[in-house]
């Protein structure tokens, strides 16, 4: 079994701009080479999870994601960077799907597929959902604090295990955690 570190896309892994599919417009968060090459040297597969519903609310078609993720993975080649797999929910928030966070169903598909032990593994995100949904998946979990949440927000199944402010302390936070042993 292997250990994966999910990550969102929109405010953790790039610059959050609302239902963008310009692949010119696609930065990477501070940090995110920094942290994603320590992941990655320390075994940990690296796959994104993301809602995106602007798809089912028609602003953009599933075929317009594929530049970005393209030129996700262009932007992280340069540092040998490997994004293992790319997951996104197309549904709207309305729906009765199984794989919009903060379900798990992303999580439980990449796992199933790539062989990976949730007990072992982490879920980086922005926002609670990100995190309800780790845990669900049985993931440990770490919050960017980024300004999209409050600590009042934050019930048990919402709490994650480590808050951070960005990519580089969630990666430090990981390695020096006992599940990384």
């Amino acid at each position: 079994m292997q250990r994966a570190v999910f990550l969102d896309k929109d405010g953790t892994l790039v610059v959050d701009i609302p239902y963008n599919t310009d692949p010119e417009k696609i930065e990477l968060a501070p940090f995110a080479v920094e942290a994603l090459k320590q992941l990655q040297d320390h075994g940990y597969l690296l796959i994104v999870v993301s809602n995106q519903s602007g798809i089912s609310k028609g602003y953009f078609t599933a075929a317009a994601l594929k530049p970005v993720i393209t030129r996700i993975g262009r932007l992280l080649c340069p540092a040998g960077i490997t994004l293992h797999d790319f997951y996104y929910c197309p549904h709207h928030e309305n729906d009765a799907c199984d794989c919009r966070k903060p379900k798990p169903g992303m999580l439980l598909q990449a796992a199933r597929a790539h062989q990976i032990d949730l007990a072992h593994s982490w879920m980086i995100g922005d926002i609670l959902n990100d995190v309800e949904a780790g845990k669900k998946a049985g993931c440990q979990t770490v919050l960017i604090n980024n300004g999209n949440e409050t600590e009042w927000l934050l019930t048990a199944d919402r709490k994650p295990t480590f808050i951070a402010n960005d990519l580089k302390e969630a990666a430090e936070l990981i390695l020096l955690s006992k599940s990384y042993e």
